[in-house]
């Protein structure tokens, strides 16, 4: 199978990595309309070679002519006109440099297949956190067979209910017709006996027994037809009841782990929209029932399971849409600072037509720590709010304030944990009438960190990482007193996100595979290797004097903004090992250089190691430049200007290629400003400004 159709067939988790591949340079379109011929190509030779990325770049033009014109045949103006602006792009934009856009195709199809082999990797080791998409997409079509049967049973109901209505006053009508007449009805049937006790035995005997006879026929239709909307009335119920076990007992279970995962910087959350549509089976089951039982005395008490069925569904149907986010750091959702505005909204699945008083929504938090809730902390939820009419109330302006006391506002239950482990919850309630039904709702937020000070985030963050990744319990608010322990293959994964979620790139198994090591030293395989909370965050790591989170977190935010461009490049190398270095370098010409993070630095640096101009082969490495050195020039301009005294006391540049084998100014050189002029690392020895340290490696 092509590798493309084999990527389709991924989980809803990889297909979210695959989008964040594609971009503007490379569009996710072209991949798919020209799927066979992309993957035909050497795109890793072409990239090295530039008159072969010319051929491959001008048969690439060709191909997108040849689809073009069997669009132009089927008359889809979409795709023509997607066509037209892509050729136009790539024209304008690499025809002078084909070799770039060879790199870009290259990095992809790798990409790709490291998705695969993630993927399959997965489906070997038996993960259970994430059932495979073929099983989920059986489970849902079985689930929307079972609502489209509900749907034909309910317009069936409907036609009956309509039958039942018209032969009802068919039967009213003839019946006060006869009655007044004085016509007597035989004392056959009982519901005619009234009118036995009026009617002249002797008089218009003939016409008297052939409308009785009618009268006696509409009323085993209208009988027999009640007897059997009754029954399929009970078995629209139980189906009702077990589409809402599946409903609410897995969809919406799976939904809100989706939406914690989506909370970490996993793959996006999947929208509420879906799961709405089955309110609609609810009114109509109260509307029947309300109906058979005025036509029907002796109708069985069906409507006796509908209240708590009907509680449970609207229970389970009042969720919070958007966890509560600081509007400034969007990226980390669920940490609040006191005194800052955050934001959240919740969301009622059921929809009520009849519904027409105002819900209003109250929103407090635990009593672990007492904080006060300012801003408008009650709200009327409204159909406004919603794309799609639902019921919806958002919250934009609540700002906790904590109230202090004695022992700082902490109960004694929580005193042994530090503020970062502290988790609350944020709860909201509302009452709801329904056909008599008095109803109390109440939803929670996921757990969330309350801190007073922003250098407390990335140990907040860090906290709300381990919490998600670890536990799918909606209310756990002890989780740290006593933190279980995770294994590798899901930090992996929770590290991953943490760049992809805010950059185009993920982490690449080489990179996740140098992590590992720092956290747990050298081993052939870390699947399954256990990772402790106090190792991930607490705990220095070996001869350092900062953890592993603190260290990493920093890098987070080293790549996020300073290099965020060369990062999603795919130019930084970032997390390798010093073997590893050594081996891709060794045998790289004088002037290959690569990219990667300090080992050394707390707050988060990136160095160059380069291979020096001299027999030797030996490689050279600078000291990181961290982010406050980077305040003042782009590390691109770093590179570009980067130069060293030679044995001729002559400045030289010692970076030549960047690994593997990319001009330097091909990569860097569209990153530097046009006015920004190349300076000196090492210009005047008298100066100690213009000296840079840098170390000889072995």
């Amino acid at each position: 199978m092509a590798q493309w159709n084999q990527l389709q067939q991924l989980e809803t988790r990889y297909l979210e990595q695959l989008y964040h591949l594609y971009s503007d340079s490379f569009p996710m379109e072209l991949r798919q309309f020209l799927a066979p011929w992309i993957e035909s190509q050497d795109w890793a030779y072409a990239a090295n070679k530039e008159s072969h990325a010319t051929l491959v770049f001008h048969n690439l033009l060709g191909e997108i002519d040849q689809q073009y014109s069997r669009f132009l045949q089927e008359n889809n103006v979409l795709y023509q006109h997607n066509l037209r602006r892509i050729k136009q792009h790539l024209q304008s934009k690499y025809l002078e440099k084909p070799m770039e856009i060879a790199r870009i195709v290259a990095r992809c199809l790798w990409e790709e297949q490291r998705l695969l082999q993630s993927a399959t990797t997965a489906a070997q080791d038996g993960t259970a956190s994430h059932p495979s998409g073929t099983v989920v997409t059986e489970k849902q079509q079985i689930l929307e067979h079972n609502l489209q049967d509900i749907r034909k049973r309910v317009q069936d109901m409907e036609q009956k209910m309509k039958m039942l209505e018209n032969l009802q006053d068919d039967f009213d009508f003839n019946y006060k017709t006869l009655k007044s007449q004085g016509d007597n009805p035989p004392n056959s049937s009982p519901i005619c006996s009234e009118l036995s006790q009026d009617m002249n035995g002797n008089s218009q005997a003939a016409a008297t027994r052939q409308k009785m006879s009618q009268l006696e026929q509409m009323l085993s239709a209208l009988d027999q037809l009640r007897r059997q909307i009754v029954t399929e009335m009970a078995g629209l119920l139980s189906a009702m009841d077990f589409v809402q076990k599946n409903l609410t007992d897995d969809e919406l279970a799976d939904w809100k782990r989706r939406q914690q995962i989506a909370c970490i910087g996993g793959p996006p959350n999947i929208c509420l929209d879906r799961l709405e549509t089955w309110s609609m089976f609810w009114i109509a089951f109260g509307k029947y029932g309300d109906i058979l039982s005025f036509y029907y005395d002796g109708l069985p008490p069906l409507c006796s399971n509908a209240p708590p069925l009907i509680w449970s569904l609207c229970c389970s149907a009042f969720v919070v849409e958007r966890q509560p986010c600081m509007p400034m750091h969007p990226d980390r959702p669920l940490v609040i600072k006191t005194g800052v505005q955050f934001t959240n909204k919740v969301r009622l699945l059921v929809k009520f037509p009849e519904l027409n008083y105002q819900l209003k929504i109250k929103v407090i938090i635990d009593k672990s720590r007492k904080f006060n809730i300012l801003g408008t902390n009650t709200k009327v939820m409204n159909m406004e709010e919603s794309n799609n009419g639902s019921l919806s109330a958002e919250f934009k302006h609540l700002t906790l304030r904590e109230q202090r006391c004695g022992n700082g506002g902490r109960t004694n239950s929580d005193a042994s944990l530090i503020v970062t482990e502290e988790l609350h919850l944020i709860t909201f309630e509302t009452e709801v009438y329904h056909q008599g039904l008095k109803i109390d709702l109440e939803t929670h937020s996921l757990p969330v960190v309350v801190i007073s000070n922003i250098c407390q985030m990335p140990n907040a963050w860090a906290s709300i990482l381990w919490y998600n990744m670890l536990t799918n319990h909606p209310k756990n608010v002890n989780f740290f007193t006593k933190p279980p322990v995770g294994t590798w293959d899901q930090v992996a994964e929770v590290l991953s996100w943490q760049f992809s979620s805010t950059t185009k790139r993920g982490l690449t198994i080489e990179q996740l595979t140098t992590l590992a090591e720092k956290l747990l030293g050298p081993c052939v395989n870390y699947s399954g290797c256990q990772i402790t909370w106090a190792k991930f965050c607490k705990e220095n790591m070996a001869g350092k004097g900062f953890s592993f989170w603190v260290w990493l977190d920093n890098i987070i935010d080293l790549v996020k903004k300073y290099i965020l461009a060369l990062w999603n490049e795919g130019y930084i190398l970032g997390f390798i090992s010093k073997e590893r270095e050594r081996a891709i370098l060794s045998p790289k010409p004088p002037g290959t250089f690569l990219l990667r993070f300090s080992e050394s630095s707390k707050e988060g640096g990136i160095t160059f190691t380069w291979v020096e101009k001299d027999i030797s082969g030996k490689r050279t490495s600078v000291e990181p430049y961290t982010k406050q050195q980077l305040n003042s020039m782009s590390f691109a301009e770093i590179i570009m200007g980067y130069k060293i005294m030679d044995a001729t006391n002559i400045l030289v540049s010692p970076l030549v290629y960047l690994f593997p084998e990319i001009p330097k100014e091909d990569a860097f050189g569209k990153y530097c400003r046009p006015e920004a002029a190349p300076e000196a690392e090492l210009g005047d020895p008298c100066s100690s400004k213009s000296i840079r340290k840098f170390n000889v490696l072995s």
